[in-house]
């Protein structure tokens, strides 16, 4: 028989899997070579009163299949919360299961929870065609808008600061 699969809120004894799991998932994106989450970082940014993000971890008999990892947004133009995934991802042997739509659903039903939010957004790879596909399957779609990011020196200057 096999066991069922438990979706469960991560805690901070969670942070190896889940700096684990997030490093496959940078690899898959080819991006390796830019990933510097630990698992000191998950625990420093992912747990306690000033967390920055939740995670929500699927798990079968304690091992490891997936997660979400997800965040507070706020959207102007809806003038209402909404939830941001950052990260979902799920263990290549456990995929085409429905495993990634339940953690998308538990991510949603949390953030409508605890801070009434009315929407769930997220950022495709320009090159991830499969997950574009699962993504309008579930009924998402593309809005116009490019993601664009400042970081480093560039994200220095703008703060003011040479830290």
């Amino acid at each position: 028989m096999t066991a069922t699969v438990t979706l469960r809120p991560a805690a901070p004894g969670d942070a190896p899997a889940i700096a684990g799991m997030l490093a496959e998932l940078a690899g898959e994106l080819g991006e390796a070579g830019r990933f510097a989450t630990t698992p000191e970082t998950v625990r420093r940014d992912g747990f306690g009163p000033e967390a920055a993000f939740a995670c929500i971890l699927a798990t079968r008999d304690a091992e490891p299949l997936g997660l979400v990892l997800f965040l507070r947004y706020y959207s102007t133009h809806r003038a209402a919360s909404g939830v941001y995934v950052q990260d979902l991802w799920v263990a290549p042997a456990a995929r085409s299961r429905g495993l990634g739509e339940r953690l998308l659903q538990a991510a949603a039903r949390q953030g409508a929870v605890a801070w009434g939010a009315a929407f769930l957004q997220l950022t495709v790879h320009d090159h991830n065609a499969a997950a574009m596909r699962f993504y309008e399957r579930l009924g998402f779609g593309a809005h116009g808008d490019r993601p664009m990011s400042v970081t480093g020196g560039a994200f220095r200057a703008l703060a003011g600061s040479t830290a």
